[in-house]
């Protein structure tokens, strides 16, 4: 078992990071949105771990976190319409599926045997310098076991992942606290995960709105595709108006039923995303095992879909 360093966000501290990642061990970083866990994308015993670590199916892909657009022509083919979404949106919370270039030099690992590659530069400052220092294309999948509530803090990263990886870069909470959205350019092009950067956002850049197409839980093309994510450990049930005898209820907006938790009192969409991973902890603790949550509709607009997808596959049956 390995002792998992827990690595503050300074110089000294990304410098180690940057020297486990080149040796080939896993480093938990802080995103934007969650934290993710990385390791080099060319090593293919860095992947296998990656996937080892988080009880990973083998045929869910991961992301590649790159640190400018340069870097992702090195390893994928970036078309004229993803060259506008990554003008628009990078570095941020959009993740591109791009054709994977013949010459990558990847682990096939990463792209789970597809013939494209999910890339995303992202905006949180100790993520880029990690990836600077390091000068490591990192595979980066969020750094909690499969299946589970995603970590927005460090603490929560050790909840799951303490002493199956070599370190956790300590850069406070996320600020996005959902993953990144996925799009697929193409004609049409394809929303794949609902994520930080909204459909109407992708609109204005493109004139024209994503569709949402049927995917196979069994075939993932991109992360965040398992019928079953994020789920806690007690049972979900959405929509709720209020809670039942043996339900830990989360409300949203300022509404009726003496909630426990509230995603977010002012009914804020943004502040109801930044929480919702932690609402869902501390739910699944106050539920106790055998328990169950209630949680309140939360509007289906803007950032409102991504939490609406994640709520969904978290209530999903395992």
């Amino acid at each position: 078992m390995l002792t998992t360093l827990r690595l503050k966000p300074d110089e000294a501290g990304i410098f180690r990071a940057a020297e486990l990642l080149r040796a080939g061990g896993l480093v938990a970083f802080p995103s934007e949105t969650v934290y993710g866990l990385g390791g080099d994308a060319r090593n293919d015993d860095a992947v296998a771990g990656i996937y080892a670590a988080k009880g990973r199916p083998s045929f869910n892909p991961l992301i590649v976190h790159l640190p400018d657009l340069d870097a992702v022509r090195r390893y994928a083919e970036v078309g004229p319409e993803a060259e506008a979404l990554a003008r628009a949106f990078w570095p941020g919370p959009l993740t591109l599926v791009l054709p994977l270039r013949p010459d990558a030099g990847l682990s096939p690992r990463v792209t789970a045997g597809n013939s494209s590659l999910a890339v995303r530069i992202p905006a949180h400052p100790v993520a880029r310098a990690l990836l600077q220092v390091s000068g490591v294309p990192m595979a980066g999948p969020s750094a909690n076991p499969s299946g589970r509530i995603s970590p927005t803090t460090a603490d929560h990263v050790l909840e799951g992942l303490d002493g199956r990886i070599a370190a956790v870069l300590d850069g406070g909470a996320c600020q996005v606290g959902v993953e990144s959205t996925i799009l697929a350019p193409g004609e049409p092009p394809q929303l794949l995960r609902p994520g930080g950067i909204s459909a109407e956002d992708i609109l204005e850049v493109l004139g024209r709105l994503p569709l949402r197409p049927d995917q196979d839980p069994a075939r993932p093309v991109a992360p965040g595709q398992l019928s079953s994510h994020y789920a806690p450990e007690a049972l979900v049930r959405l929509n709720a108006e209020t809670a039942g005898p043996d339900e830990i209820f989360i409300g949203f907006g300022p509404i009726g039923g003496a909630p426990e938790l509230n995603l977010s009192p002012s009914g804020d969409p943004a502040e109801a995303a930044a929480r919702l991973f932690a609402v869902l902890r501390a739910a699944d603790r106050l539920a106790g095992q055998g328990g169950r949550i209630a949680i309140a509709p939360v509007p289906a607009t803007g950032i409102g879909l991504a939490i609406n997808d994640r709520l969904k596959r978290a209530a999903a049956p395992r």
